[in-house]
């Protein structure tokens, strides 16, 4: 048995999650899990940038451990994600008391690092354009959930004027699909019956990968709906401008792919998507949810949108408001814009004062509420299988 013990806080997307699962399982050699933070001879902080509040959850909790660390020399204070990627060198001056800082491509060398650093040295970690995900089977020996995430890719490349997420997590790397079979053929023998696939545009996955070894998304989740015993597929997230027939038409030929898609918007204003570079018009956009009605007439359908973007103008806000009605989402993720390091829109002019971006995203959540309890009443009589 371990005689120390290791505490993970995470913050953030379900990357993050599944990352912070991998780390875990990777510390479990030398190291007891605990809940107690004070107990923890390790302390690892997953953090997310792609918000401020996020981003400043984290830093808080960092500056309670400050003070546990004074009490607790010998405790190590690991930092990873995506604000340890982007402000790598920062939290390195700011924050003495951080002992290792490792972006998201380096987590699989934790121990080592953790090593590194009770002995007092450093392994520098880079983030490099070759990387290649692991194959990396989970540890099934704890947990007695059904479902589980499966990471598919990581990083991006469309470079969207307000998101962090190609700085911090890279350029799109679609992991090999014999190993994210494997992983889910592992998984069922070990009673896993639904699975998520992940990353930040599973639109695009196998792009990156050379002719003889592309497999496109449509494909992979045929493969993956081969796998005797898995009963329920799900995805997140999709980039509406990469949103193929073939993907479209999966739901209306895989049975056990759920009907459900997340398809950010952002807004409902053609000229804040062209300054978010989006790349879709809100014309192109409605005709893909069209067309996923029409393959799937009971999918539901969810998305993101930024209230309060530089140079938002209420006419702008009404067209966002407008689509709300047209789509009717089953639920939406809304957040006032916020300026993110090294992100374009960081630069723009006409930045949205704060009580307006309040306002206005006040005015659209009340509004989605009604929506989505208009559509759980669609529900209310209706025989529904329930893992």
């Amino acid at each position: 048995m371990n005689n120390r013990n290791a505490h993970i806080v995470t913050f953030g997307c379900q990357m993050n999650e599944r990352d912070s699962e991998i780390m875990a399982q990777l510390l479990a050699t030398d190291y007891t899990s605990t809940s107690s933070l004070e107990a923890a001879d390790v302390v690892v902080i997953n953090t997310c940038s792609i918000r401020e509040k996020a981003e400043q959850k984290a830093f808080s909790l960092l500056g309670r451990l400050r003070r546990l660390k004074k009490q607790r020399p010998e405790m190590l204070i690991a930092v990873a994600g995506c604000v340890a990627q982007q402000q790598k060198e920062a939290i390195r001056q700011r924050m003495p008391h951080v002992d290792v800082v490792v972006g998201p491509q380096q987590i699989y060398i934790l121990p080592e690092l953790l090593q590194a650093a009770r002995a007092k040295s450093q392994i520098r970690t880079e983030q490099n354009r070759d990387f290649v995900i692991p194959a990396f089977l989970p540890d099934m020996r704890s947990g007695n959930s059904f479902k589980r995430f499966v990471t598919i890719m990581q990083g991006c490349n469309n470079f969207c004027t307000y998101c962090v997420v190609p700085f911090t997590r890279g350029r799109e790397i679609s992991r090999d699909p014999r190993d994210i079979l494997s992983e889910i053929t592992h998984l069922v023998r070990h009673g896993i019956r639904e699975v998520t696939l992940l990353g930040q545009n599973v639109n695009s996955y196998g792009n990156d990968r050379k002719n003889a070894d592309r497999m496109s998304f449509a494909l992979l989740l045929h493969a993956v709906s081969e796998i005797e015993g898995i009963e329920r597929i799900r995805f997140t997230t999709s980039h509406p401008k990469d949103l193929s027939d073939e993907l479209i038409h999966c739901f209306a030929s895989l049975d056990k792919l759920c009907p459900h898609i997340h398809l950010p918007v952002q807004s409902g204003s053609d000229r804040v998507l062209s300054r978010m570079n989006r790349r879709y018009t809100v014309a192109e956009y409605l005709d893909k949810v069209a067309r996923l009605v029409a393959v799937r007439p009971d999918i539901v359908i969810t998305t993101d949108l930024i209230v309060g973007f530089p140079g938002e103008s209420e006419a702008d806000f009404d067209m966002t408001m407008e689509l709300l009605e047209k789509v009717r989402y089953h639920s939406s993720f809304s957040f006032k814009y916020s300026d993110r390091p090294q992100a374009k829109a960081v630069a723009f002019p006409n930045k949205i004062d704060d009580r307006t971006k309040s306002l206005r995203l006040e005015k659209l959540q009340r509004r989605q509420e009604e929506i989505t309890l208009e559509r759980n009443h669609e529900f209310i009589g209706r025989k529904m299988a329930v893992m």
